[in-house]
């Protein structure tokens, strides 16, 4: 799906009854597997101490049969970037400050028992979603992704998420280019 060439509104088409959480005591994080250590050991290990710091939070997706289960996860994190690390075309629309302020999705993973059945696609709406409800309370100029490796930014490109120049598997998606598409 390219967000520019479709006529996908997300506000005509419900995602599903679906709904995610913040992570808490009853999600049972130790049986989590996506296929990728570094995500199911953050998720096991450092995510709830990150939500307690407030550094992050991740939100749960259930499995529809068991609350305790967990379908899928993401990490939203405040974020700011400076101008000079974005496209010049982009930051020569900003204002001239050091850093501009955006949210950035840390990680995204979902189980392998659920994997094929949209949820990364879900998660990831939903993390857009929060990204824009945020942006009208303080000042959001993208949401950031750090995708784990090529496959991981292609994905993420799927939704018209842009490189940036020196860092490739660092993307981001103007708050603009999301309330776009849940008008």
């Amino acid at each position: 799906m390219c967000i520019r060439d479709s006529k996908l509104s997300v506000s005509q088409q419900p995602l599903s009854p679906m709904a995610t959480e913040p992570l808490g005591p009853v999600h049972d994080r130790g049986v989590f597997s996506c296929g990728r250590q570094e995500l199911d050991r953050y998720l096991r290990e450092r995510a709830r101490q990150d939500q307690e710091r407030k550094t992050s939070v991740c939100w749960i997706l259930p499995a529809r049969t068991d609350r305790r289960e967990i379908a899928g996860y993401y990490t939203l994190a405040a974020y700011s970037v400076s101008p000079g690390a974005l496209p010049p075309e982009v930051a020569g629309k900003l204002p001239r400050y050091p850093l501009i302020p955006a949210a950035i999705l840390g990680r995204l993973a979902v189980s392998e028992k659920y994997k094929g059945q949209g949820l990364g696609e879900y998660l990831l709406l939903d993390a857009m979603q929060r990204s824009l409800d945020q942006s009208k309370s303080l000042g959001l100029f993208a949401l950031f992704v750090d995708a784990k490796d090529e496959q991981a930014a292609g994905f993420y490109g799927h939704y018209d998420f842009i490189p940036l120049p020196s860092q490739p598997l660092r993307l981001f998606l103007p708050i603009k280019t999301i309330a776009d598409l849940f008008a």
